[in-house]
């Protein structure tokens, strides 16, 4: 039998001197892109912004957020966990954080949270290379998200036969745009990932990764007629279906400017890849939610290129 976990303090002048008045600004994302089910996302130009107000030696491993936000317990968490794991006890920390993203809306915003949380952490005990890709990996449940988060762009990203976790990186096309529609419903990832089943056939498994293939192609080549047919999908968006309102409705949207459309995440917002002018299809998929009869918040977004920001204190 062994007694408790000594803790190993961290020098607190040392995280003031990391840490104290850095920003994080940290992408949102759009997952699976239709066929790509835990394996691709692309960041978009929503951010989680975490900054430290303040390192507070006298209450050490306290960390306060403000204003309290709806999404920060990922953050937190994320953080005591891994101190907990390698027995380090922190400074207390008084962050600010802001979101443009929603929270259970489809968009990335737990796995943002995540990854804010590790980077912080990171950075308050210096970088002992840690893989943050892998260790977000652990908490989000799934690669996807986290990936785009850490890495931007169009990522790629599975977890390896031995526990790691490999992500790749590309730019998405700067004139493919999204425009999401995020009905004022709330979809929780758990449950939407009840619905989805556990085995497929061959025949669906053999159509997904067709598609998957023929997206990656599709972008990286600007073959852009190319991405209706490369974004539909059999394993997950049919199951999830009835749990998204007007997603059917937007699969079946067609406009001169529309590449395709997809589930974003487990929903409820639904993406529309876009070329031009958006103008139109912004009103398309408005009108549509009107006829449901819901409120919903119609955005369009750009990609997200490169990896999160770190803003160093001035």
């Amino acid at each position: 039998m062994t007694g408790p976990q000594t803790k190993r303090a961290v020098d607190a002048n040392e995280v003031k001197a990391r840490v104290e008045g850095l920003c994080l600004e940290v992408p949102g994302s759009i997952s699976n892109l239709g066929p790509g089910f835990d394996a691709l996302a692309v960041a978009v130009q929503l951010y989680l912004r975490v900054s430290v107000r303040r390192v507070d030696v006298t209450t050490p491993g306290r960390i306060t957020v403000s204003p309290p936000h709806a999404g920060d317990d990922y953050i937190v968490r994320s953080i005591e966990t891994v101190a907990s794991r390698e027995g380090v006890e922190l400074p207390g920390l008084d962050l600010d954080v802001e979101s443009d993203i929603p929270v259970q809306g489809g968009l990335g915003s737990s796995g943002a949270a995540i990854v804010a949380g590790l980077v912080l952490y990171d950075r308050m005990t210096g970088d002992a290379g840690r893989d943050l890709l892998a260790e977000a990996t652990r908490f989000e449940g799934h690669p996807d998200n986290v990936a785009a988060a850490l890495l931007g762009g169009l990522t790629a990203a599975c977890v390896s036969a031995s526990g790691g976790v490999v992500g790749l990186s590309s730019a998405w096309p700067e004139e493919v745009r999204f425009v999401t529609a995020t009905p004022e419903v709330r979809v929780k990832t758990a449950e939407a990932r009840l619905v989805v089943p556990t085995e497929f056939s061959r025949a669906d498994a053999v159509f997904n990764l067709q598609r998957v293939a023929l997206l990656l192609q599709a972008v990286h080549t600007r073959r852009l007629d190319a991405v209706a047919e490369a974004l539909a999908d059999r394993w997950h968006q049919p199951y999830r279906a009835p749990l998204v309102p007007g997603l059917e409705e937007l699969l079946a949207l067609r406009h001169p400017n529309l590449l395709g459309v997809c589930l974003s995440g487990s929903g409820p917002t639904v993406a529309a890849l876009c070329r031009g002018e958006t103008a139109g299809i912004e009103a398309a998929v408005a009108e549509t939610y009107a006829r449901l009869g819901l409120a919903c918040r119609v955005r369009t977004l750009a990609a997200h290129n490169g990896a999160l920001r770190v803003i160093e204190r001035s």
